[in-house]
């Protein structure tokens, strides 16, 4: 099989296209043939060994892919050849076949495709259960998007439309902002262009009841100063490659909560819940991830680059199917 190899840690340009044998298939595992694999940031991370976690080389990077059963091996729980499953895992998606647990893995609903499906579940499951058990958003809230742009900030805006919230986006362009109003913002600020501080305070003059943060860095703390009493600032992650510093007296003032976001920190019945309310979302329609660009298994290293370079729009997608690189965009919601 053809996958992207990590054979040293390093920039994205360190990773090579090899012919690999198929990998073994363990007992209650399923063999996935991958039609499409979704690059994340933390990819970019686990290859220059900056993640908080460390893979050793080699190993094919890739945490999000979708495709279908090609084998089974012992009890699947219900899963067979033929099902159309999406999956997530810390490395591994940027090959031709998977080998995989079913418990990481989930049925494509009718109707979605493999590039839908891979880029949907990282960042839409991220971002709904952020609004809907730590920031608790409900309708008529409004809420700070920090990298609105990006696929974690482009999905809490589409997803706090789904849930009634008024959204102000914040981003590095005005492309990304304008990919922002298509899903559902209704406030714009582009923080390059002046004080971001002075932007909020004109475009919420009450406050924020949330803000969501994937990004770190220089916008936090203006974003937090921009909460009204009682707000929730709901950390996410650090895109920007800065962990901010936050003056602790803005809590004591203001009567806010910081908080921050992991998947194993959600109560499991909400989590249950959370999880049928988003698929819901994607079987209908409701929802979809707006994928910025479509890169073939070939070019691996210039969908990590585009990802690294923080230009992306939406989420980059790999398609394992397709020869040669294809840019569009699909159809606007």
């Amino acid at each position: 099989m053809r996958a992207a190899v990590c054979p040293e840690y390093g920039s994205p340009e360190v990773v090579r296209l090899e012919v690999l044998p198929a990998p073994p298939i363990a007992s209650g595992q399923v063999r996935v043939q991958v039609g499409a694999a979704a690059v994340n940031f933390p990819d970019v991370l686990l290859v220059a060994d900056q993640y908080q976690i460390t893979v050793p080389v080699p190993f094919i990077p890739g945490s999000e892919f979708a495709g279908v059963v090609t084998e089974v091996a012992g009890d699947t729980d219900g899963f067979a050849v033929g099902d159309r499953v999406t999956g997530t895992g810390l490395f591994g998606a940027f090959a031709e076949q998977v080998c995989v647990a079913t418990a990481g893995l989930a049925r494509i609903p009718d109707g979605v495709d493999d590039r839908t499906a891979a880029a949907f579940g990282v960042a839409h499951r991220t971002a709904y259960h952020t609004l809907r058990s730590v920031a608790r958003t409900r309708p008529g809230d409004d809420v700070i998007v920090l990298g609105a742009g990006g696929g974690v900030g482009l999905a809490a805006v589409q997803l706090a439309t789904a849930l009634g919230a008024r959204v102000t986006a914040v981003a590095s362009s005005n492309e990304k902002l304008s990919t922002a109003v298509q899903y559902g913002a209704v406030s714009l600020v582009n923080h390059t262009r002046g004080d971001l501080r002075a932007a909020l305070r004109e475009a919420l003059p009450d406050g924020a009841h949330a803000v969501l943060d994937p990004v770190g860095g220089d916008l936090s703390e203006p974003a937090l100063r921009a909460l009204r009493r009682g707000g929730r600032f709901v950390t996410i992650g650090y895109a920007s490659g800065t962990i901010p510093r936050i003056p602790l007296n803005l809590v004591l003032v203001k009567g806010i909560e910081i908080l921050g976001f992991q998947f194993q920190d959600i109560d499991p019945d909400e989590f249950a819940r959370n999880e049928a309310e988003l698929r819901e979302l994607l079987a209908g329609g409701t929802v979809r991830p707006h994928i910025g660009a479509v890169y073939p298994l070939t070019e691996t290293t210039a969908a990590l680059r585009e990802v690294a370079s923080g230009k992306a729009v939406g989420k980059v997608v790999l398609d394992l199917r397709t020869p040669s690189a294809d840019r569009s965009t699909p159809a606007r919601p």
